[in-house]
């Protein structure tokens, strides 16, 4: 006989299984809505074009609401240069006060400056997405350990020239956008290849800022999503 052959026949084991379920899926629900901090498990899809800061916040707020912790104000770790007589926007200041832990409850910084000092917790294992899922990071296939942040390591914005956002997020073509490594790990044993916020820029043969020119250095258009409030 088998296991549904059994729960079947018997309306006391059938109401036991319903109970179990009922009981377990709260509990991974309400796990969800205490979380602060994730790493996208999708980006919108469009490279590095990410319809500004306010695009990049409203696929923060998706994500987050698909898991049940959308009553959070979300914010991307994102800076933004100078241009067009708008000032520069730093990343460290959009993301609230903290703490901040992943999906699990493990905190992965207490506030802004341990968040942006060399005692964080941000790793590999603790860097989950919005599900509770590792990052694919160096060594697995693919490689989506790019994260666009377009930041300095203090989390603050580039000066004007260079381009280190993707035109402020808004280019899928023509650009750079400065990565962090979410595994902390690089091709070389140094400081940018271990920076989960500023490792190096993009780069590719559609320009710099396309889907495709992400992949080929190891990134999938993902943010950094942090609870602002």
């Amino acid at each position: 006989m088998t296991c549904f052959e059994r729960t079947a026949k018997s309306p006391r084991l059938a109401l036991a299984v319903t109970a179990f379920a009922l009981l377990a899926a709260p509990s991974a629900q309400a796990q969800s809505a205490d979380m602060t901090f994730f790493v996208t498990s999708s980006g919108p899809g469009k490279g590095a074009d990410l319809g500004g800061l306010e695009g990049a916040d409203a696929q923060c707020q998706k994500l987050a609401q698909a898991v049940g912790a959308g009553a959070k104000t979300w914010r991307a770790y994102l800076s933004t240069q100078t241009a067009d007589g708008k000032p520069a926007i730093n990343a460290r200041d959009r993301i609230g006060k903290g703490p901040w832990q992943n999906a699990k409850g493990t905190v992965i910084a207490k506030d802004v400056a341990d968040l942006h000092g060399a005692a964080n917790n941000l790793t590999k294992q603790t860097a989950l997405s919005e599900k509770g899922e590792v990052v694919n990071g160096v060594g697995d296939t693919p490689n989506r350990h790019d994260i666009l942040t377009g930041s300095q390591p203090d989390g603050t914005a580039f000066a004007a020239g260079d381009d280190k956002t993707c035109k402020n997020w808004t280019s899928s073509t023509q650009g750079a956008a400065v990565v962090g490594h979410v595994d902390r790990r690089g091709l070389r044993d140094d400081e940018p290849s271990k920076s989960w916020n500023s490792s190096h820029p993009s780069r590719g043969p559609d320009g710099g800022c396309s889907q495709a020119d992400l992949k080929s250095t190891g990134g999938d258009g993902l943010l950094y999503c942090f609870a602002a409030n």
